[in-house]
């Protein structure tokens, strides 16, 4: 096995092993997938970030985090094809043949607008954030919610990076007690 095969073949494996503790699973041809694994690695060189190989990437982190894998598609493609756009993900229906791959349409606008930065308020909030607000943390590409000073480093969930998260502030008076 070359360097290269062996590098591919490790971030393969640390790959499937991330999605399989996440409940996801990465499409059972192996060769389709190393391929993409060999794609995400090139884009990883090239950019300084794992953009998807089946994407064009600006090569503007900023403007790329809604395709940096696992992309921000991911999960409606599942729900809604059985496989995200370029089949590196699959769902459990396609994963037991109980579901057919079919061809996914791209949901990435082709012009997308510009991203608010990280500190942006929850629609509806009118102040920027106090001592006397909590920070309620989402990761935009599972959902996953936690209330903390900073983002997870990873999202525990779908162990996406720190920088997928969006940041909401929930004003106290909103909080129900008891």
């Amino acid at each position: 096995m070359s360097e290269d095969a062996g590098r591919i073949r490790a971030a393969y494996e640390k790959l499937k092993e991330d999605a399989e503790s996440g409940g996801y699973h990465l499409n059972p041809d192996e060769e389709w997938t190393l391929g993409l694994v060999k794609g995400l690695l090139t884009n990883q060189e090239r950019y300084g970030y794992q953009a998807c190989p089946c994407r064009l990437a600006s090569g503007k982190k900023e403007d790329d985090l809604d395709i940096i894998c696992p992309c921000d598609y991911r999960d409606p493609d599942l729900q809604d094809y059985g496989a995200c756009y370029c089949a590196m993900y699959v769902s459990d229906e396609v994963l037991t043949s109980a579901r057919v791959l079919t061809l996914v349409p791209e949901r990435r606008p082709a012009v997308r607008p510009r991203r608010e930065p990280p500190t942006q308020l929850h629609e509806g909030a009118t102040s920027a954030p106090s001592t006397a607000t909590i920070r309620l943390w989402r990761c935009r590409v599972c959902g996953y919610l936690c209330a903390r000073e900073h983002p997870p480093l990873v999202c525990p969930v779908c162990k996406a990076k720190q920088e997928r998260f969006e940041a909401f502030v929930l004003p106290p008076s909103a909080i129900p007690i008891g």
